[in-house]
């Protein structure tokens, strides 16, 4: 076979394009530390590599959503702490204010230092996340969540029931914040009769009816309380009918049952937790109900206590039963206030754990990204070398080649 000139100059000058692009190639993979630089190159590795880089790329959000979810969550943890603190304080004063020796001035002194309490744990409710959003209305969190409600004097909740939830993991997520309802409203009021004041019949004229032992009475209240919607009237009365003597005889009566009896001594008799006292004493009957259960919130607690506090017109009586319910409501606020913190810290956990779950599958996923796209800098280096050797023998080659002639046989 005859070759040209023009064929072997155009055979050596491809021969070097193709040994300069080679070289090319190899110093843009060491310059770039990557063995795929196109998709042509392999596209089996480049597609599985795309979905290592999604799969970081989600991390990456993850990481971004787990840090405001922390965010949120110390702030939470927080407001909740400094709530218990004022709650913890004011049970205290409610305390403090049982001492019979305290003038009306005295009173008055307490009242006021608890409504700075109920002044500042109103503003805690109140508290707003980094941009402006109420921690505890729900979904409802550009409202207020809690505001006094003019017309009634009451504090009145302004979110919903809803919890906002924070994706920080595939399939996992969790709650960025606990709603007003379920942290503040949920609180058992003091369980106690509908009113202190029986209905007296027969030889008697004039009864009252109060809790004293409340433990003993919240337990005959669970036991005997009615609460089907649909129960008879009075499915709830009770009544106490007596016979003078000596001693004085009772029996506690529901619907005609029988639920307890006794004896007692003077005009007063104590059952289930529960202090009547009558006048006379004489075969007489007198009727009390249960009060429904209910909830009420802080606010609202501290609010009677304090109307109670400034009424100097409240008999002693009255006025431990408002004693009495403002401990035992502020005293199972702190419980649930304290039930929200656990189920916050369980949070926190599960929040550390997976932090350090992704990113052990980030180190994995990088790791896998790498091998599949990523450059061997000893072998690139020597395959550099190569190609550069490959295109300085090619031009050589090259310049020997142009410079035959027959001439120089001749």
């Amino acid at each position: 076979m005859r070759l040209s000139n023009n064929q072997m100059y155009q055979n050596s000058l491809n021969s070097i394009l193709n040994n300069q692009q080679n070289v090319n190639k190899a110093q843009e993979q060491v310059n770039t530390q990557k063995r795929v630089l196109t998709a042509a190159d392999d596209p089996s590795a480049t597609a599985r590599a795309l979905l290592y880089s999604d799969r970081i790329q989600a991390n990456e959000q993850y990481s971004k959503n787990i840090t405001m979810l922390t965010s949120r969550l110390n702030t939470q943890e927080s407001v909740l702490e400094n709530i218990k603190g004022s709650l913890e304080k004011a049970y205290t004063l409610a305390i403090q204010a049982g001492n019979g020796v305290y003038t009306d001035i005295d009173r008055e002194g307490i009242a006021e230092e608890l409504k700075s309490i109920q002044s500042s744990v109103l503003d805690l409710m109140n508290a707003k996340t980094e941009d402006g959003k109420y921690i505890f209305s729900g979904y409802q969190d550009n409202t207020q969540t809690y505001s006094l409600d003019s017309s009634t004097g009451k504090y009145v909740y302004g979110g919903d029931q809803g919890q906002h939830k924070i994706k920080v993991a595939e399939g996992v997520e969790i709650k960025s914040s606990d709603n007003g309802f379920d942290t503040f409203e949920k609180v058992n009021a003091r369980l106690n009769v509908a009113s202190n004041d029986g209905v007296a019949s027969g030889g008697i004229t004039s009864a009252q009816v109060y809790v004293r032992e409340q433990a003993q009475f919240d337990a005959f209240h669970k036991a005997n309380y009615n609460a089907d919607p649909s129960a008879a009237a009075g499915a709830n009365t009770f009544n106490i009918i007596t016979t003078a003597g000596s001693p004085n005889s009772y029996s506690v009566e529901q619907g005609g049952n029988v639920v307890a009896s006794g004896t007692f001594d003077g005009s007063t008799l104590k059952v289930a937790g529960m202090e009547i006292s009558m006048n006379p004493v004489a075969n007489g009957q007198v009727d009390f109900t249960l009060e429904a259960p209910q909830k009420e919130n802080v606010l609202n607690t501290l609010s009677d206590l304090i109307a109670g506090l400034t009424d100097p017109t409240l008999s002693q009586d009255d006025y431990e039963q408002v004693l009495a319910a403002a401990m035992i409501q502020i005293d199972n606020s702190k419980n649930t206030v304290s039930l929200t913190q656990a189920g916050l810290g369980g949070r926190l956990n599960t929040t550390e754990k997976i932090t350090q779950s992704n990113s052990d599958l980030d180190v994995n996923n990088k790791s896998s990204r790498a091998d599949l796209v990523e450059l061997d800098m000893a072998e690139a280096i020597t395959e550099l070398t190569k190609q550069e050797t490959a295109l300085q023998a090619s031009q050589a080659t090259f310049g020997r080649l142009a410079k035959l002639s027959l001439f120089d046989y001749i």
